[in-house]
């Protein structure tokens, strides 16, 4: 048995519970082997065919992958142990640079369009059976999507870009299908993907965003969706350009029936033009939230794609939450109506603090990325030993195995919390902490 941990049940459901419960409390560690199917039937006393059903249900939930004769193993990152889990403590006393959140001085205030759309559900309240997306947020969706040179299609509400990214996968894949992901990306989708029983399949980017040979390799070893942040990407900051996304919808012509995913999420908090690869294949879709520019508490994002997707996005929501609250969808369309400048604005600021910071990180001889939106990732040889260095000079940054699966090692850190005489600092923080000693002796 993996350490003292005992592994129990009689059926394939129980004995999957007990190895994934164990793997959730840390009692059966990542890439901790699991005991041989026929061993460990002898000691549930139960057939071995049970056991194989139960590693089956374990590797489609992703939380262990199986080779062969070398037998079964929990994932480094398995699905019931979430990256967000991956943090520095911060003291008191420590700037918190880590968590990725918009800054609350750069975000509307709720309270008039809250008390506007109260009053309307106080004339006329929404009851069963009516349209499940707002026409006024569906229309203004609707509006930036094609001044944005999306094509034409319906649009869909879900609770935010992970829901919906989710709900779209869910539509075309069936576990085991691999997808394409950025690597270094997005934590939440590195966690959802295998939680869905998916096969994440990693993809180098640079500041263009994908690199075409890698989604072309991808492609080729059978990946059937791929996820693309267009801009703002998580953790680095890359943004499509024209050209790199004239070089992605190359490689797409070539695998028509790839599920396209395209992540928007940095909508509203970015001043990079957007290149957009939706329509590239047949199924494809297009997802904008509201949380970064609005606020993360309002579980809200838009969705177009082509007709089938959207359609059976919609169809198996009507099964579960059955929609978006329209309190929210109403709140957030008058939002999006009334805040252009202030979406501006926090582009403008987000964009001088992340160039500020690039530029002091460049003068002291550090590499660093961050095209667009409220992040930096900075390369280093050891995560561990930067981030332990940074919290020692006061300040917490995310360390990059939240985002990576074969990627180098790098630290993530948010500019949204920075003030401006505060870049300078942060600077010599992250030189002193990342540069290796006898480069810090000889300058």
């Amino acid at each position: 048995m993996p350490g003292e941990y005992r592994i129990t049940g009689r059926r394939a459901v129980d004995i999957a519970a007990s190895v994934e419960r164990a793997v959730g409390e840390g009692h059966i560690a990542p890439g901790q082997s699991l005991p041989p199917l026929r061993a460990l039937a002898g000691e549930l006393a139960v057939n071995p065919n049970t056991v194989a059903a139960a590693y089956r249900l374990l590797r489609d939930r992703g939380v262990i992958e199986t080779a062969g004769r070398r037998g079964s193993r929990v994932r480094d990152r398995p699905a019931s142990a979430a990256r967000e889990a991956i943090r520095p403590e911060v003291p008191a006393g420590v700037r918190d640079l880590s968590q990725g959140n918009p800054d609350p001085a750069l975000l509307p205030r709720l309270g008039e369009a809250l008390a506007a759309t109260a009053a309307g559900y106080d004339r006329r309240p929404l009851l069963y059976g009516e349209p499940e997306t707002d026409a006024e947020l569906a229309a203004l969706a609707r509006e930036s999507f094609t001044a944005d040179g999306l094509p034409p299609g319906p649009v869909a509400v879900a609770s935010g870009s992970l829901d919906a990214i989710e709900r779209v996968l869910a539509a075309h894949l069936r576990p085991g299908d691999a997808v394409a992901v950025e690597d270094p990306g997005w934590g939440s989708l590195l966690d959802l993907v295998p939680a869905l029983g998916l096969r994440p399949r990693p993809v180098e980017l640079d500041d263009d965003g994908p690199l075409p040979h890698a989604v072309a390799g991808a492609l080729r070893d059978g990946a059937r969706a791929l996820v693309v942040t267009a801009r703002a990407q998580n953790p680095t900051g890359a943004a499509l350009t024209a050209g790199r996304a004239r070089g992605l919808r190359t490689v797409l012509a070539g695998h028509p029936g790839t599920l396209l995913i395209e992540d928007d999420h940095g909508h509203g908090i970015v001043d990079t033009p957007l290149h957009t690869l939706a329509g590239a294949t047949g199924h494809w879709a297009a997802v904008r939230s509201a949380a970064k520019g609005l606020g993360p508490d309002l579980r809200v994002a838009v969705l177009t794609g082509d007709p089938v997707t959207v359609d059976r996005v919609r169809g198996r929501q009507r099964l579960g939450p059955g929609w978006v609250s329209h309190l929210l969808q109403r709140t957030v369309a008058a939002l999006w109506r009334s805040w252009p400048p202030g979406a501006a604005r926090a582009a403008r600021s987000y964009t001088a603090r992340r160039t500020a910071l690039l530029g002091g990180l460049a003068a002291l001889g550090v590499t660093a990325h961050g095209r667009s939106g409220m992040n930096v990732w900075i390369p280093v040889a050891d995560e561990t030993s930067a981030v332990t260095r940074l919290l020692g000079h006061g300040w917490a940054v995310a360390p990059g195995a939240r985002f990576r699966v074969a990627s180098p090692p790098g630290i993530r850190l948010t500019v949204s919390p920075l003030a401006e005489e505060e870049i300078p600092r942060v600077a010599a923080a992250v030189a002193a902490a990342v540069r290796p000693p006898a480069a810090r002796r000889s300058a």
